[in-house]
């Protein structure tokens, strides 16, 4: 059976676990062995691990991990340039181009590790089997609507933070929009979780939502219609064959759009559907200017469902569990492959 261990989060603002403690147990009755670090920021607190029966190890001592352990997180790692002897469980964001990507692909070729990227656990239809995305689309849309909200006060959206729960969020946007009318959105990719998200949370606000998917998009563009919106909200991931939604030249043109919330968030790919921006905006800063007159802000936080990190902790640790339990056969299913992804990516590494 399997040794999982699952290491502190090292980022900053990032309080997420993709394990829970009832998890833990029952990967414990299924044979494997769990070991679970302290953290200082973990949204679920240590002692239910213990009770779950796991060994609890000190924070960040996952180098120092046996060489057979699977290590667990689920950011990105210190930029340290180590190489990487170990099998990592993580989104690596390293397939798409990213500049970063290539040198977390070189760590693990010189160590001799894997990476089990998160993002390509798919089912043998190509679906991902666990997904933050709800949460990711919930709170971006949430942080967008507190930019536009700075905007029609005059000023740009200042920090951001953790709430207890999304009752907790909706309360505090709530008093943001107070006495504001109501923007549009426009949300791409609303058929998935993400765009299920952002809608959910548009409509829990009063604001009137335009749904598009691929029957919308499809003709490859342009879209016109996205700049009649004041927001828009993207929710596909970059790839290729992504048509641009916004090209570099619609923060010249005529348009009521001036907030994006690009919650799919890959600015640096060369995939990237949004062409006005090129860095991510994070929790201190959430918002962009990319243009002044008309004003025009893009909002893109990479770790958005850390803002309600018991709620999106939860619900990603039930998806993913069933793939956990099968960590004995790393061979075939999920893991297969995702690691037939990682020899690909590092071929030419």
């Amino acid at each position: 059976m399997a040794h999982l261990w699952v290491r502190a989060e090292q980022r900053p603002n990032e309080e997420r676990v993709g394990l829970t403690p009832e998890g833990t147990a029952a990967l414990i009755a299924a044979g494997h062995r769990v070991s679970v670090e302290q953290s200082s920021v973990r949204a679920i607190p240590i002692h239910g691990y213990a009770t779950a029966g796991c060994e609890i190890a000190p924070e960040n001592t996952w180098p120092e991990a046996p060489a057979d352990a699977i290590i667990f997180g689920l950011k990105e790692l210190p930029e340290d340039g180590t190489p990487l002897p170990h099998r990592h469980i993580m989104f690596g964001h390293a397939y798409k181009g990213q500049p970063a990507g290539r040198e977390l692909l070189k760590r693990f070729k010189a160590g001799g590790g894997t990476l089990y990227d998160l993002e390509y656990l798919v089912d043998e239809n190509g679906r991902r089997v666990a997904a933050f995305g709800y949460w990711a689309g919930y709170a971006g849309a949430a942080v967008s609507l507190q930019c536009w909200a700075a905007q029609q006060r005059g000023g740009i959206a200042g920090p951001v933070g953790v709430h207890g729960s999304s009752k907790d969020l909706i309360a505090a946007l709530a008093a943001t929009l107070a006495g504001l009318d109501r923007p549009r959105a426009i949300v791409i990719g609303a058929l998935g979780r993400v765009g299920t998200g952002a809608a959910d949370l548009c409509d829990a606000m009063g604001v009137a939502v335009t749904k598009w998917d691929m029957a919308e998009t499809a003709h490859g563009g342009p879209f016109p219609e996205i700049l009649e919106h004041e927001i828009f909200l993207n929710c596909i991931l970059a790839m290729p064959g992504t048509p641009v939604f916004v090209p570099e030249t619609a923060k010249r043109d005529e348009r009521r759009l001036s907030v994006i919330g690009d919650i799919a968030c890959d600015p640096t790919s060369d995939f990237s559907p949004i062409k006005v921006y090129d860095r991510a905006t994070d929790w201190q800063a959430p918002a962009l200017r990319v243009h002044d007159a008309p004003v025009l802000d893009v909002t893109a936080i990479d770790n958005l469902p850390s803002m309600l990190p018991v709620e999106s902790s939860q619900d990603y640790a039930a998806q993913l569990l069933p793939a956990l339990l099968t960590l004995h056969d790393l061979e075939t299913g999920v893991w297969g492959r995702a690691k037939a992804q990682f020899d690909t990516h590092t071929a030419t590494i």
